[in-house]
């Protein structure tokens, strides 16, 4: 069984601190939850742990099976098993997608010979028109297509543990739908000879949770989780709203995150090579 263990992680930016002691496990086959008012800290976090530049790590670690992740370049915390479904996708003009793949899965070891028959299958599942295979990364795509297209992406890298950043961000009701209901299933189904993926999802909104069945939910507030449970938590913040849970815990500068798009999609590409 794989484990994402962060302990005590603080992260600054400008100066400003943005993460102010966070703790939380997920382990293989786990669905934690991360929910939290506009500038808790939330897409700092999924940065933070990626290895997105402009961040200073200030205090705490991060560990996947025992492994500094800290200490790793993006690429290589890719390699040990982390993955980055992004909240703005980027558009990569003349790199096609199967090629990023193809590196991507050499990078990690594992053959590509059936890389092809895989493509077809994965975007067949989650409704991803096959025409959109063989074409520059997410240029001209739909904001829907390109999170059916980081879905696919994540089913075949088959990662340990999988940072869903705002999945359901700009999503309709269908593609909210095919992209939750692929990433609960690879949360139950162990790929061969693997685990299944564990998952670590940031959201705002209980509607993600349709589809995704949490087994922990955390809200993040202040840089600081102030409040842990199962899924009935969702359900209290629901009628409650964030303030119930918030009242005292601060604010924070997110460091751009959901404000920025740009900022936030430029440097995650480095979660798909290998080098």
């Amino acid at each position: 069984m794989s484990t994402l263990e962060i302990r005590d992680l603080r992260a600054t930016v400008g100066g400003a601190e943005i993460l102010a002691g966070i703790d939380l496990t997920v382990r293989s086959g786990e669905v934690h939850v991360v929910m939290g008012p506009n500038g808790a800290g939330k897409s700092t976090l999924a940065a933070v742990v990626m290895g997105k530049p402009g961040y200073e790590v200030t205090g705490g670690s991060v560990t996947l099976d025992g492994i500094d992740v800290l200490a790793l370049p993006t690429w290589e915390r890719a390699v040990a098993g982390l993955h980055l479904v992004m909240q703005y996708p980027t558009e990569v003009p003349g790199v096609m997608l199967d090629d990023v793949l193809t590196e991507a899965l050499l990078g990690r070891g594992r053959a590509t010979t059936d890389l092809d028959d895989l493509l077809v299958a994965e975007a067949e599942r989650i409704g991803f028109e096959e025409r959109f295979l063989h074409r520059p990364l997410n240029v001209d795509l739909s904001g829907g297509e390109k999170k059916r297209n980081e879905t696919l992406q994540l089913a075949v890298l088959e990662p340990k543990i999988a940072i869903l950043d705002e999945l359901d961000s700009g999503l309709d009701i269908d593609a909210l739908r095919d992209c939750a209901r692929r990433v609960e299933a690879l949360s139950n189904d162990a790929p061969a000879g693997g685990e299944p993926l564990g998952v670590l999802a940031i959201t705002h909104y209980t509607r993600l949770l349709d589809e995704l069945r949490p087994d922990r939910v955390h809200i993040l507030a202040g840089g600081r989780i102030v409040e842990s449970g199962g899924p009935e938590l969702a359900d209290q913040l629901e009628v409650d709203g964030y303030a119930a849970f918030t009242a005292g815990a601060g604010g924070v500068d997110d460091g751009g995150g959901a404000d920025d798009p740009a900022a936030a999609s430029a440097s995650a590409l480095g979660d798909l090579f290998a080098g």
